[in-house]
């Protein structure tokens, strides 16, 4: 099969548009890196953010209210703890949310308190993992379908 340089960039194109987004977000760098680098290798397209407050704005829910700039992802995925607003707090403004409530949201930490991760899947969050991430976390995340493709 030949393709021409426009039909090429067009599946590229069409790729890239089937990739499932996915908005990290954690406050310490290097677990922002590694969730990234590990859903890269799963073929997802990632955003960062490095606290609650950055993700809501990415997400057009910041304090303007204006909802005119939602950007479209199928996967949020957060640390609990994080200075300004825990991840407990962004999953509760993001359910909260007509525009975003359907998003799933995936709560990681290092600490496994079985009330902390009982009150987050109360909340609605979809899955609550360990830090630090690994790759089968992440097989995990694509099998259970909460990774969809647009």
């Amino acid at each position: 099969m030949n393709f021409t340089c426009s039909s090429m960039e067009k599946l590229v194109a069409d790729f890239a548009d089937h990739q499932p987004h996915v908005l990290a977000v954690d406050d310490n760098l290097i677990d922002r890196k590694l969730v990234e680098k590990l859903l890269k290798n799963s073929s997802c397209k990632v955003t960062t953010a490095e606290n609650g407050i950055r993700a809501l704005e990415y997400l057009g829910l910041g304090n303007d209210d204006t909802n005119s700039n939602v950007s479209k992802v199928n996967l949020i995925i957060t640390d609990y703890c994080m200075p300004g607003m825990t991840g407990y707090e962004l999953l509760k403004k993001i359910k909260e949310s007509s525009m975003m409530k359907e998003v799933p949201v995936v709560i990681m930490s290092s600490e496994n308190i079985p009330t902390r991760i009982n009150e987050c899947l109360e909340e609605g969050a979809q899955m609550f993992m360990l830090k630090p991430l690994k790759q089968s976390d992440v097989k995990k995340l694509m099998r259970s379908d909460l990774i969809c493709r647009s």
